[in-house]
């Protein structure tokens, strides 16, 4: 209270009008309520976007609750942006009972630039369960809560679990890591763990490990199967098999990885024919390897743009 009388003899007369002046921002059916007690330019910055960021976690958990959008008389979340413009991460949270009976949270954000924006996310789901069911989730259920109401964050876990698989830190059913590692986690979308996997598969194999091409290679690059192709058959016939699986490995996910598979499944029907020169068959890989980088820097800016937050 002294902290507070002391801000108010520092602001201006003007200062403390225009702080009287700032709106407050409501959303998803007056569930969320952002005020922002901080000057007008912070106000700008940040109001709006940490309203509608905790908006949509809330009309993510009512969908995922089968709960039906009405008005709400009185706020369930109230969020606070501050003025401080220090690096603070706090994230300041009080429950409130009202006298009716009803219950809401109060979120407290010091420094919106620096606030801990996973710390704001579970404790605005957590607030969400304490006024609809009244309920007090501890830190397991939040989380469990969260993954299941937002296909984003499930497709992080599920991409999360696949590479701690890889890297040798989860044991588990050979199986469920093959379903998860085939499947279409995120439809119409690639993440580099995408693009790299399908990069990983274009190599050519013998179909049998005791008969090796040309005797002694057990998997070749596509630009070596090019070279040896005219003296040893087996090569074509692989890549003639391996076409069609191009598709299958890059297809359902971004735009730019089914134009690389695509690129790649012609190029290895066009090896299996080899009825192009090498050097226009080594065009054409290169052609489909500048399309799977484009794929990649795709899949870079899509993760960066699910890793945006209101700052």
């Amino acid at each position: 209270m002294v902290a507070a009388i002391f801000l108010c003899l520092a602001l201006t007369r003007a200062e403390i009008i225009e702080r009287f002046k700032a709106p407050v921002i409501t959303k998803a059916s007056g569930f969320v309520q952002v005020i922002a007690d901080c000057p007008k330019d912070m106000r700008q910055e940040y109001q709006i976007p940490v309203a509608s960021f905790a908006a949509d976690i809330c009309k993510k958990l009512a969908a995922a609750e089968g709960r039906q959008s009405s008005r709400y008389a009185d706020p369930g979340v109230v969020v606070y942006v501050g003025e401080e413009r220090t690096n603070r991460t706090d994230v300041i949270v009080r429950k409130i009972d009202r006298k009716d009976g009803s219950k809401y949270t109060r979120i407290y954000l010091p420094a919106p630039e620096y606030s801990d924006v996973d710390k704001f996310r579970l404790e605005v789901v957590r607030a969400f369960y304490f006024a609809v069911n009244g309920e007090e989730y501890d830190d397991r259920e939040v989380y469990e809560a969260m993954i299941n109401a937002d296909p984003v964050l499930k497709a992080n876990e599920q991409y999360e679990k696949l590479s701690r698989w890889q890297r040798g830190e989860e044991t588990g059913d050979d199986e469920d890591y093959l379903k998860l590692a085939r499947s279409i986690i995120v439809p119409g979308t690639a993440r580099q763990t995408d693009v790299l996997r399908f990069a990983s598969r274009l190599k050519l194999y013998p179909n049998s490990f005791s008969a090796p091409f040309a005797r002694k290679y057990h998997e070749l690059s596509f630009s070596d199967a090019v070279k040896l192709a005219d003296v040893e058959p087996r090569i074509r016939l692989a890549a003639y098999e391996k076409a069609p699986l191009a598709i299958a490995y890059g297809g359902g996910r971004s735009e730019e990885l089914l134009a690389a598979a695509e690129a790649y499944s012609a190029f290895l029907f066009d090896l299996a024919r080899f009825e192009k020169s090498k050097k226009e068959l080594l065009d054409q890989l290169c052609e489909a390897d500048v399309k799977l980088e484009i794929a990649l820097e795709q899949a870079r800016e899509y993760e960066k743009e699910q890793a945006k937050t209101w700052r």
